[in-house]
């Protein structure tokens, strides 16, 4: 058996690991009903329907969408959707708008809420919502904030907001994060009757930073001129004479790569069916199960010596690097990534037809390195480069022959 090897590359994203700590007293409630979009009228069954999301709405002509986890239409599905593959921050569900589009040629889109009761002179609140860049985004931007105002905007036009913008990042980055979630967090000192929050980009073109993404490899839809974010979790929470809205700092030192490592696997005809199954690797992007082309091919080679040796049965190990699992106490969805990919090797299995009962799934995490990342450093290589295809080896589940 010949074996060479090849990386893919997808660029690299920011893990943004950050706890924000909000001290506040327990009997202040979140003042934005439905700051989760989990409570709906009725399923989306297209996009640009968030006035489905109880409390929601576009206040402009261009609708912004609700993806929902059990949608039947794969356009608004979530984590994956039109848009790209992207987890809830909390919940089942979340929302998603155009902040910004090269020439216009996207119009910009809006979320808006009434909150349940309207703020108070003087008091301050704590307010925060998380956003995360869809992989199908051209363009990532400032300027991504929260308007907070006593009227409710309102137009058929499919226009920009051009307006006071009163919760940004602190720096007011670029959300150039293509995977995870970024939070936007700030105190707010209402002027008193202040009852309406609404998400997106307030400022002009000309004032707005951006930033051209190269195309995420494994994104296959169609890439949009535009900076397109999710959003999901958001919060406006009145203080406490004590209390203290700490939005925390955001560690941006620690990037986080997204290669996927791909062995490129020749075979004879001398191969018994079990060392050919056996030279067959799957492996993944970071914080993710979904299986790359070269994965479905290898499944289905599996599949087929399967189907053609009755008595094979195999065991399918799942294994994560350990910045998974360091990122994992902190963001639950990226917990159990090894259970997640062996089991999404043998759901792919079943549907070829293989009997559930012939495939074992184990979860290894982190404890067993690849071997093949153990290679020294070759002279002249990247250190950069060559650390991060060393993790990428370990995203991966391993088949072996009962």
């Amino acid at each position: 058996m010949k074996s060479t090897s090849m990386k893919l590359k997808q660029g690299f994203f920011f893990a943004l690991m950050s706890l924000p700590v909000m001290a506040v007293a327990q009997n202040n409630d979140n003042l934005v009903d439905n700051g989760g979009f989990e409570s709906i009228t009725k399923k989306a069954q297209k996009l640009g329907q968030i006035d489905l999301a109880t409390g929601w709405k576009s206040p402009t002509g261009a609708r912004a969408d609700l993806f929902q986890s059990d949608a039947k239409v794969p356009a608004i599905g979530a984590p994956a959707n039109a848009y790209g593959d992207e987890a809830p921050k909390e919940g089942e569900n979340y929302a998603g708008f155009v902040a910004y589009s090269y020439g216009n040629k996207v119009p910009r889109s809006y979320v808006l809420a009434k909150l349940t009761t309207p703020l108070k002179k003087d008091v301050k609140y704590c307010v925060q919502f998380y956003v995360s860049l869809a992989e199908a985004s051209k363009y990532s931007v400032n300027q991504v904030g929260m308007n907070i105002g006593k009227k409710e905007f309102g137009t058929d036009a499919k226009s920009a907001i051009i307006d006071q913008t009163q919760i940004l990042h602190p720096s007011n980055k670029i959300f150039n994060a293509m995977y995870g979630w970024q939070l936007v967090c700030g105190t707010f000192t209402a002027e008193g009757g202040e009852k309406y929050i609404t998400i997106g980009n307030f400022t002009s073109d000309e004032n707005t930073k951006n930033e051209r993404n190269k195309k995420n490899e494994n994104f296959k839809g169609t890439q949009i001129v535009a900076a397109y974010y999710y959003v999901d979790d958001i919060s406006v929470v009145m203080l406490g004479e004590n209390d203290v809205c700490d939005c925390g700092v955001e560690e941006e030192t620690n990037t986080v790569s997204s290669t996927i490592y791909q062995e490129v696997i020749v075979l004879n005809d001398k191969m018994t069916p079990k060392q050919k199954i056996e030279a067959q690797g799957l492996y993944y992007a970071f914080g993710k199960d979904r299986l790359t082309p070269q994965a479905n091919a290898a499944l289905d080679l599996i599949a087929a010596e399967m189907k053609a040796n009755p008595a094979i049965s195999i065991t399918l190990n799942g294994h994560t690097d350990p910045e998974e699992d360091e990122l994992a106490v902190k963001k639950p969805y990226y917990a159990e990534m090894d259970k997640k990919r062996a089991q999404t090797a043998k759901a792919y299995l079943t549907d070829k037809g293989i009997d559930p009962k012939r495939i074992i799934t184990n979860a290894k995490g982190n404890t067993e390195p690849n071997p093949a990342g153990a290679i020294e450093m070759a002279a002249g290589e990247d250190e950069k480069e060559y650390l991060d295809l060393k993790k990428a080896k370990n995203r991966r589940v391993v088949i072996k022959v009962n």
